[in-house]
């Protein structure tokens, strides 16, 4: 049994948390049309506190007054379930077998995020007929009505899967730390992005750091290497979140640490990423919502 399995078993977490769609307002009408945000978080290399970032970046967000949803896309080590204390019994393979629909397998974390579980099968987009694609496409086209943010919480490396769902997505959010190996691993992602897949843009977080000398001090290293290999590639530097004791008190809580520890030296600074995420990004033209995110995917395993 992998560990992933093991914590799986002793959560605790209710498995009916379901979130039923509401489409429609007091009046009986659908609500205005909303462009959500999409937001992939990746890395380079595992161990870099991805899926942390993801779940507390969540709850800032929709402290914020957003509606967010998580799509749980690590495949090899889905653990936004742990970390927000859940225990879902349906994932999005089913709604791609046509088995689910989305409002039975989407399920409610703390403070009113909502999480898409984690899937196995995204190939099977490749083999879907076109009625399962047009069924599968409206029922992400309700989503832009339910939400403002979409944060994917990608696999790291520069897996097929990784790069799947970093090129649907619209803005690419790279977690690395001041270790060599993880900013060796950065670059290597970036290179492969940029490359093979002409992605020219992403937002560099500094997890773990010391302090905020240090965190620019990787920034600006990574930069000049990628100015001088990577021409034209651009990259943004969203902060940093800094060392902070309170994320193992509230990993072993499965409580986000915002939540639990709301005045840990690490939560100003998830208020901040948020703040830049929504003012910074906002400055640039949307080119897709989750509709179109899932357009995008299904276009690229059948291509």
């Amino acid at each position: 049994m992998d560990q992933a399995t093991h914590l799986r078993r002793i959560i605790k977490g209710e498995s009916d948390k379901i979130i039923e769609f509401k489409n429609t307002n007091q009046n009986g009408t659908f609500s205005t049309p909303n462009t959500p945000r999409v937001f992939a978080v990746t890395s380079g290399k595992g161990g870099v506190g991805k899926t942390n970032i993801v779940g507390n970046l969540a709850i800032a967000f929709q402290r914020m007054g957003k509606r967010v949803l998580i799509f749980d896309a690590d495949l090899g080590l889905a653990n936004i379930d742990i970390i927000f204390g859940l225990n879902p019994v349906h994932n999005i393979d089913e709604v791609i077998r046509g088995e689910k629909d989305l409002s039975q397998i989407i399920v409610k974390g703390p403070e009113g995020v909502s999480v898409i579980p984690a899937c196995s099968g995204v190939q099977e987009l490749a083999n879907l007929t076109e009625g399962h694609k047009i069924n599968l496409l409206n029922e992400f086209d309700n989503l832009n009505r339910m939400f403002d943010i979409l944060l994917i919480d990608t696999g790291a490396g520069i897996s097929s899967n990784v790069i799947y769902f970093n090129l649907a997505a619209q803005e690419r959010i790279i977690v690395l730390t001041p270790e060599p190996t993880s900013i060796t691993d950065a670059y290597a992602l970036l290179k492969v992005m940029f490359y093979k897949h002409g992605t020219k843009h992403f937002i560099l977080l500094i997890n773990m750091a010391g302090n905020d000398k240090q965190a620019r001090s990787v920034y600006e290293n990574l930069t000049k290497v990628a100015d001088k290999f990577l021409g034209g590639i651009s990259l943004d530097y969203s902060g940093y979140i800094p060392k902070d004791d309170f994320f193992v008190k509230a990993v072993s809580k499965r409580e986000p640490i915002l939540c639990s520890y709301p005045k840990a030296p690490s939560c100003k600074h998830f208020n901040q990423l948020a703040d830049y995420l929504l003012h910074q990004t906002n400055r640039r033209p949307v080119d897709g919502n989750i509709k179109f995110l899932w357009k995008r995917l299904i276009g690229q395993t059948a291509g």
